[in-house]
């Protein structure tokens, strides 16, 4: 549905040669014209409009003087820097550029009519005077010749296989007529009976059509690269000299004249006729058909058969394309009738697809630049109906996207105008965008049937919201203002404007202007943004467009700089990305419908296909819920999936506000419950949708202001505004919103459902069965049966359990056991059924003294020791005997201190003394040894032993391994080596591991850092060698140096014993050594004494490897160049280039003294022996 635009005319008068253009080429190495007249060959630039070469003809007679030559052919050709010329008299002349000399390669007595070159330019094709082709090489070394007229079909011919006979078949509209032998009509008068030849876009066939002599009709015959007669087509009655093979297809292009109408017809290369359209004239001839370079694009040159009153023709030149197998008129070109401004020979250029070069009798030249453009409706209104206007000839083709989406060729409505139309606008002024003028080739200007001649042509126009007036650029420089409302038409004077060739226009709001060229360039700043788009548009913040990479981008521009445009078209899509989708391969967009979340896309075969962009449904949504229509953000979000839980993540605060709002605008029960089945708590404004204007939206966070979880914030809220406003409608949606929280409250919901069986006789009221089987849907039944025995109420677990697939006989005779229980003992038994044991506990204990070993083994099964005190006194027997056992669970957990304290308060005084003594609690021994009371020489006793044990285990933590066992032998407590001092040494084992392999990891990452930074210090300084002031290369290093050793550490535990070591960054050699004297050595020991060989020998190992790996890297932290510095060479005995060899040598700047301490290479201390050779 794209149009042609004229972006650029570029015309020139001021070439003059004798006589007139015969033909031309294109240059593709400078864009010049390479121009063949009865007289000379002119080189001609036409942007500058200067003659860069020029020779004649005629002075070496390859043309006579009296201006009846012809020139049939002229081709540049690049490789040979030479232009390659045929003229009727039979000469091939070869003209040089560079030296600008002419040479004949050969002649042809009988003359020629045609030349072609191959499109690789590998051989030529010539026709002659005899009615011959020769094929020759680029070289002009001949190939072949043969007759034009064979009586052969060529290798391509049908097989027969006597299928009826041609009586017999079925020949379409014709009828039986057909089956007839009809007699071939000759050509039309006015053919000029030249061949013409046309190659296939890969140079692999070539095709010429030429008069046959038998009947005097025009032929085409297919020919193949060795000239060899492929196929010849079928006798055409009518068929006329134009002749082009589509360059990226297998059709050729001619005309046909019927009696009733002229087309264009399309052959395939077996001859057959494949395909027309009709030209929507019959008076006119067409002198020329011809291809642009992409086969988008098909030019017809036309001219009058009859004269005018004054005895001249008109002359045309139209352009056509084709989409969903239709041919639309996209551009008519009239020239008049006066002959000197008639075209006398017209091509397209080979590089740029869309520019037509032009050349005139009278040698004015033109070049017309076009380019593809939507012409769409700019409303940004509800009120604009996303129209799309589509040229095709005389007629307006217009579709309303907002109400349907009608494929093409066909659309929602039509206007007819007088003539062709070149170019449509719509009307930019809000609530007025549906309103559109168009440009006829006539130059008048048509708005909805109001027509204001225009003199002169027409290349521009364009309209201003402000002003209600439409600006028309004419193709001699002149600006012609028209007023819209009133019809008037004036010139403006005194401004210069030169018009870019964008692929759209687009003027925002302070006056600037924005033109987009086709690989998206700012002109303004000559850019380059991105060069992979095929198509875009900017609808209100945002510029969509399509890429080559077959994706659609949507970018939001009211947050983005060029750069970061620049930087978003050049980047991958992430995950979650909004602005990015995937289309079919060749999407183009069409439009984009205003305030809604559609794009109109167009396939390469003419379809349109309807998407929904994310980044725009995302857009609108915001809107809509900021504007709190919550019914067409939640009937889109439906529609298109997305997440509900955008509608309380896009602004909660204004959601929880405006929740009865909510529910009064969806106004359905079943999608209230979906929304409220949706919910999660993630927020999808961070996750699944972020917002890319983010800082002007407030956010959903995990939990709401007063802590409580998102889920559960929603469902309180709306439940509350459901039981205002009904709560005997919003039954079910109460119900959800219990199942819903992040802890379930199914009790609750089942007892609603209970409540519900007293409502039933109210109006619109929900029946309990309805209403417990909508539950059921939500919850499992096992699970809800589970629940509904929890409520007690046995009325309610009969009414879950009918609704389940159970067995009467698995839960009635249960049922049945519980009625005839007591209430507290009923209810402890659902709820230890239901393992829920504090309640199941709570209840038994108000079953009596004769339940207490009940609750006893209750306690001691499910750990309920703190909740079951709190149930009874403290001074009653129960609450001793749960103290107890509470004291002997503590003792088993290993907190002995805990367990005396609750003996103590409870009087159990000799098992508390037990449990004090046990954990070293010497204080509280003691304290309830004179509580109870012992004899003073059992206290004494006591003491002491209480003594020796806390200092035992003061050294065990200490890692004093040593000192500890002389303790324990000399107390004889060799029960402490087991219970302390074994575990102690294991856990200090696993610990060392721990340490050295973090040591060894940290010390290797940071020595493989200060490589890195070494290389890239060097290379700065390669780079900066020849700037002034002293390099430092290594000034950088130190710190990194330093980072080495820091990072590896030993710890806060041993740093502080590093005091012969003035810098802390070299205190790990030190440390180790530290820690291998005075802890490992002893830990070894220790670990040898009580037979743990296997671990002391990996503790050994491990160290020993450390201290390798740290002797291995001094070298390479610190290298020779660090420990001294360089200093100038001077004195005697040095030269002149001595001296500057050694100024320009790199030399670190002065340090401080702290860091210079930094470039000392530190010694390893070999003298200590702290391995044990027994671990060897």
């Amino acid at each position: 549905m794209r149009n042609l635009k004229l972006l650029k005319c570029l015309s020139s008068v001021e070439l003059q040669s004798p006589g007139s253009p015969q033909c031309f080429s294109v240059r593709t190495d400078t864009g010049s014209l390479l121009i063949s007249s009865q007289f000379s060959i002119t080189e001609y630039d036409p942007p500058t409009g200067q003659v860069l070469n020029e020779v004649s003809l005629t002075s070496e007679d390859y043309l006579p003087e009296d201006g009846q030559g012809v020139v049939v052919g002229i081709q540049d050709l690049p490789d040979q820097e030479s232009v390659c010329v045929a003229t009727s008299r039979g000469d091939v002349v070869l003209y040089n550029l560079s030296t600008n000399q002419l040479e004949c390669v050969g002649t042809v007595d009988s003359g020629l009519t045609a030349m072609s070159w191959s499109p690789d330019q590998e051989v030529v094709v010539f026709c002659t005077g005899q009615e011959t082709i020769i094929l020759m090489t680029k070289d002009f070394e001949p190939i072949t010749e043969v007759d034009i007229h064979q009586n052969e079909f060529g290798e391509g011919k049908f097989i027969t296989v006597g299928w009826g006979k041609k009586e017999t078949q079925f020949h379409g509209s014709e009828g039986k007529q057909a089956a007839q032998k009809k007699e071939v009509q000759p050509a039309v008068p006015w053919d000029d009976r030249r061949p013409r030849i046309t190659w296939r876009g890969d140079g692999q066939l070539f095709a010429v059509s030429a008069i046959c002599p038998q009947t005097g009709a025009r032929k085409v015959r297919v020919w193949n690269r060795e000239c060899v007669l492929q196929a010849t087509s079928e006798a055409v009655n009518g068929l006329e000299q134009p002749l082009c093979w589509k360059p990226s297809g297998s059709l050729i292009a001619s005309s046909q004249r019927h009696p009733n109408k002229h087309s264009v017809v399309f052959m395939e290369k077996n001859g057959l006729l494949h395909g027309d359209f009709t030209l929507p004239f019959a008076k006119e001839k067409v002198k020329e058909l011809l291809w642009n370079s992409d086969s988008s694009v098909l030019a017809v040159w036309l001219e009058d058969m009859n004269p005018g009153e004054d005895g001249k023709r008109n002359t045309y030149i139209q352009l056509w394309t084709v989409g969903n197998y239709h041919w639309y008129l996209k551009q008519s070109l009239h020239f008049g009738n006066d002959p000197l401004k008639a075209p006398a020979c017209l091509c397209w250029d080979p590089e740029k697809p869309l520019r037509l070069h032009l050349l005139t009798r009278a040698w004015a030249s033109y070049t017309y630049d076009w380019g593809w453009c939507t012409d769409r409706s700019p409303g940004d209104d509800s009120q604009d109906n996303a129209n799309v206007a589509v040229i095709d000839g005389d007629k307006v083709l217009v579709t309303t996207f907002r109400q349907c989406v009608v494929p093409p060729p066909m659309c929602s409505y039509e206007l007819q105008l007088p003539a062709a139309v070149n170019m449509v606008t719509f009307h930019s002024q809000p609530q007025r965008t549906n309103e559109l003028a168009a440009l006829t080739a006539d130059s008048r200007l048509h708005i909805y049937g109001r027509g204001s001649l225009v003199e002169g042509h027409v290349i521009s126009l364009c309209h201003s919201p402000k002003s209600d007036t439409l600006a028309l650029q004419l193709e001699d420089g002149q600006i012609r203002r028209v007023h819209c409302g009133k019809g008037m038409l004036s010139s403006v004077k005194g401004f210069i404007l030169y018009f870019y060739p964008p692929y759209n226009l687009f003027v925002k709001d302070d006056g600037c202007f924005i033109n987009l060229y086709p690989s998206l360039k700012y002109p303004s700043m000559e850019t380059h943004v991105a060069s992979n788009v095929s198509s875009f548009v900017v609808y209100d913040e945002f510029l969509l467009l399509t890429t080559h990479a077959h994706t659609c981008r949507c970018l939001h521009l009211a947050t983005m700089s060029l750069k970061d445009l620049k930087a978003a078209l050049s980047s991958e899509a992430t995950q979650n990305d909004e602005s990015t989708r995937r289309v079919e391969r060749g999407s183009r967009i069409v439009t984009v419908v205003p305030q809604d979340t559609r794009l109109i896309l167009q396939m390469p075969r003419g379809n349109l296909e309807t998407i929904h962009h994310r980044a725009l449904v995302l857009a609108q949504l915001r809107k809509w819920l900021d504007d709190l229509k919550f019914r067409d953000a939640f009937e889109c979000m439906r529609k298109l999936r997305i997440n509900l839980n955008l509608i309380y993540d896009h602004n909660p605060k204004v959601f929880l506000e405006n929740v009865e709002t909510f529910l009064n605008q969806i106004d359905s029960i079943n999608n209230v419950n979906l929304f409220l089945t949706e919910l999660k708590e993630d927020d999808t404004t961070k996750t699944m949708y972020p917002n890319p204007a983010s800082a002007a939206c407030q956010s959903a966070s995990a939990s709401g202001a007063d802590g409580k979880k998102k889920v559960d914030t929603i469902c309180d809220a709306l439940r509350s505004a459901m039981e205002t406003l009904d709560p005997l409608k919003f039954c079910l949606c109460i119900l959800t919103s219990h199942v819903r929280k992040t802890t379930p409250e199914l009790e609750i919901a089942l007892q609603k459902v209970h409540e519900l069986r007293g409502e039933e006789s109210e109006k619109n009221a929900v029946s309990a069965e309805e209403a417990l089987k909508y539950l059921l849907f939500l919850v499992n039944v096992n699970e809800l049966y589970e629940h509904s025995l929890g409520t007690y109420d046995f009325d309610l677990v009969l009414m879950v359990a009918e609704k389940s697939q159970k067995d009467p006989k698995e839960y009635l005779p249960f049922l049945n056991m519980l009625k005839t229980l007591e209430p507290n003992y009923q209810r402890y038994t659902i709820d230890k059924h239901l393992k829920r044991y504090k309640k199941a506990l709570h209840h038994l204990s108000k079953c009596g003294e004769e339940h207490f070993t009940e609750v006893l083994n209750l306690v001691k099964d499910q750990r309920l020791y703190t909740e079951a005190l709190q149930l009874y006194p403290a001074e009653s027997q129960q609450y001793k005997m749960l103290s107890v056992a509470y004291a002997e669970h503590l003792v088993e957990q290993q907190q002995a201190e805990q367990a005396g304290l609750l003996l103590w308060r409870c009087g159990e005084m000799p098992r508390a003394l037990q449990a004090f003594v046990s954990c070293t609690s010497w204080r509280h021994a003691l304290a309830v040894a004179v509580h109870i009371p012992l004899p003073p020489e059992q206290l004494a006793q006591l003491a002491r032993d209480l003594d020796c044990e806390e200092a035992i285990s003061a050294l065990i933590e200490g890692a004093a391994w040593e000192e500890a066992l002389r303790l324990i032998y000399l107390y004889s407590r060799q029960d402490i080596a087991e219970t302390h001092l074994k575990p102690a040494l294991l856990e200090a084992h696993s610990n060392q591991l721990t340490f050295l392999e973090s040591q060894k990891t940290l010390f290797t990452r940071h020595k493989n850092r200060l490589v890195v930074v070494r290389e890239q210090k060097e290379k700065a300084r390669l780079e900066l060698l020849d700037e002034d002031g002293p390099d430092c290369a290594d000034a950088e290093l130190y710190s990194e140096a330093s980072s080495v050793l820091t990072g590896s550490r030993i710890g806060s535990k041993y740093s502080q014993s590093n005091s012969r070591i003035s810098s802390p960054d070299l205190s790990l050699i030190q440390n180790l050594w530290d820690v291998l004297e005075k802890e490992i050595h002893s830990l070894l020991k220790a670990l040898v004494l009580f037979q743990f060989d296997t671990l002391a020998s990996s503790l050994q190992t491990n160290y020993s490897e450390l201290l390798q790996l740290i002797e291995k890297g001094i070298p390479e932290i610190w290298q020779e160049g660090l420990q001294q510095g360089q200093t100038p060479i001077t004195g005697p005995n040095s030269t002149a280039n001595s001296i500057m060899a050694s100024f320009q040598q790199p030399r670190p700047s002065a340090v401080p003294q702290q860091d210079a301490e930094i470039l000392i290479r530190p010694k390893m201390r070999q003298s200590v022996k702290w391995k044990l050779c027994m671990l060897k």
